[in-house]
């Protein structure tokens, strides 16, 4: 492939509303720490589902396609295939956060607090405006702060990626059953904890047990059986309802997780892991070496919330989601992480990122 060369000329200019302007000033690193300062003040039901929504929907894909000359083209050498732009799906892209449930409160809260932006409200960081719409929102919901500032780290990427006014225009509606919205966070911890029984005398049985992989806490029968040991992606093919139809990725009859080889070489099975991630097999040298490639997550956790369900065995009930995309971006995107300006910042010179050797 050719190499794409991004000319400062060709970077979007900094938006002109002072909100989305001091979003577009946030780096990688600025939302990186933002989230390490929130997470311990947001529920444990949402811990992990705020951490994987930003694996879910990474900046540095965003600026490389906004950057990018011919987006589409960009797109094509990423191997990006499903619903990658989170400009297409605001209101629905976070529907495993408990948090979701608050989005049209969360959603007016943020409008609220960009139209009353000004310089004051720039000298607090990243993460203290968002505990301080999170609050506002609580109080509004009588629900507890940690329930919905999740939720609103996400509102505030999703205004980054998608435009203020786009957010503005989304119908702002969740789609949850009455089973779901009865939930509690409790509730949703429990389940996700519990191990199916194996009978009068389980204990005594040892490869032949059959554990529940959750797909979608807001649906119950969005879930399938797993053999001990059993690798996810190779147990979901089980599932023979017509997944296909949902998700085009999906191979008709072969369940709900998009699957191109099984072996780790294509990243089309990538999960995120919203609980059960102990019950998971440690990660091996294969999807170690792979992950960083395809842009997913780059850790040396040995069992991390986001995995390759053909590699990752399972030891017990497991409860995952199934991001709406898939691609091949980790080693085109390494720099961007890393050293890219804050947007609109002037640049020592033109960035290159070379699209050659993706599959080295």
């Amino acid at each position: 492939m050719e190499e794409i060369v991004f000319h400062q000329a060709e970077r979007p200019n900094l938006p002109a509303h002072p909100f989305e302007a001091f979003l577009h000033e946030q780096s990688e690193e600025d939302w990186a720490q933002a989230i390490a300062a929130l997470l311990p003040h947001i529920h444990k039901v949402d811990q992990n589902a705020t951490r994987i929504w930003f694996h879910f929907f990474p900046l540095a894909l965003a600026r490389a396609l906004e950057r990018a000359p011919d987006p589409e083209q960009l797109a094509r050498e990423l191997l990006l295939q499903g619903r990658y732009r989170l400009r297409d799906q605001i209101d629905e892209s976070h529907y495993f956060l408990y948090g979701h449930r608050y989005w049209p409160t969360i959603k007016r809260a943020v409008i609220e607090f960009a139209e009353r932006f000004s310089t004051g409200n720039a000298q607090l960081s990243l993460a203290e405006q968002i505990r301080e719409v999170a609050r506002r929102a609580s109080r509004d919901l009588g629900v507890a702060e940690a329930l919905t500032i999740g939720i609103t780290a996400v509102a505030f990427m999703t205004v980054r990626q998608a435009g203020l006014e786009a957010v503005k225009r989304a119908p702002g509606t969740i789609r949850l059953s009455e089973w779901a919205l009865r939930r509690t966070p409790e509730q949703v911890l429990k389940a996700r904890a519990r191990d199916d029984r194996q009978g009068l005398f389980g204990f005594l049985r040892t490869e032949d047990k059959v554990w529940t992989v959750t797909f979608n806490e807001n649906d119950p029968e969005a879930h399938f059986k797993l053999v001990h040991t059993q690798e996810i992606a190779w147990a979901a093919a089980s599932d023979k309802r017509p997944w296909h139809l949902r998700d085009p990725r999906c191979v008709a009859g072969e369940g709900p997780i998009p699957v191109q080889c099984r072996s780790a070489a294509c990243g089309t099975c990538w999960v995120g892991v919203l609980g059960g991630a102990e019950k998971l097999s440690e990660v091996g040298k294969l999807e170690r070496r792979m992950m960083p490639r395809f842009g997913y997550i780059d850790t040396d956790e040995p069992r991390p919330i986001i995995r390759l369900s053909c590699q990752a065995k399972a030891y017990g009930a497991v409860s995952i989601v199934i991001p709406p995309w898939n691609g091949y971006f980790g080693k085109l995107l390494k720099g961007e992480a890393a050293d890219a300006p804050k947007d609109g910042a002037e640049d020592s010179g033109d960035r290159i990122i070379e699209s050659s050797n993706l599959s080295s």
